[in-house]
C-alpha cells in the first residue's frame, strides 16, 4: 500500500525524512526516485544525520558513487553505466547488511530486495509530492 505526502517546503521534506529514518533497521533498502533537484540527496542526508548525528558531514555521492556511514550506505547510481559496476562498488554487500539508500536506483532494479521501500518524488517550486511504498512502479 502506497502512502502519499505533500510537503510544502524543504523543512517539511527534512522533517519527513527524520521521522522516516526512525523506522529503518538494517538490512533495508530505500530507493529514491525523482528528477534532478527533487530532494533525493536532502532526504538521504536527513536520514543519515538522524541516525548518525546531526554533525555528520554528508556530501552527495554523485562523483564517489557511494559513501558509507557505519552501517548506512548511500549510493548515487546516476553515473553508473554498466550493471557489473554495482558489484564492484559493493551494492550486494550493502543490500544484505546495511541501511542502503539509493539515488537513481533504476539500473539496479533487478538486484533490489522485494521489501525495498520506494520513495517517488515529484513537484515544482518548493512543493514536493512523495509517494512511499514497496511497489517498484512509477507514480504519475
Amino acid at each position: 500500500m502506497n502512502k502519499t505526502y505533500e510537503l510544502k517546503n524543504i523543512d517539511e521534506t527534512r522533517e519527513f525524512a527524520r521521522e522516516f529514518a526512525k523506522t529503518l533497521h538494517a538490512p533495508v533498502c530505500v530507493a529514491l526516485h525523482g528528477d534532478l533537484g527533487m530532494g533525493k540527496s536532502e532526504i538521504a542526508r536527513a536520514i543519515i544525520q538522524t541516525l548518525r548525528g546531526s554533525d555528520t558531514v554528508v556530501p552527495s555521492p554523485t562523483f564517489t558513487i557511494v559513501q558509507n556511514y557505519d552501517g548506512i550506505s548511500h549510493f548515487d547510481l546516476y553515473r553508473v553505466e554498466d550493471k557489473s559496476e554495482l558489484v564492484e562498488i559493493g551494492l550486494p554487500y550493502a543490500l544484505q547488511n546495511d541501511i542502503t539508500l539509493i539515488e537513481w536506483p533504476e539500473i539496479a532494479s533487478d538486484m533490489l530486495p522485494d521489501n525495498t521501500i520506494h520513495i517517488y518524488l515529484s513537484g515544482s517550486g518548493d512543493i514536493r509530492h512523495l509517494v512511499v511504498g514497496q511497489e517498484n512502479v512509477p507514480v504519475a
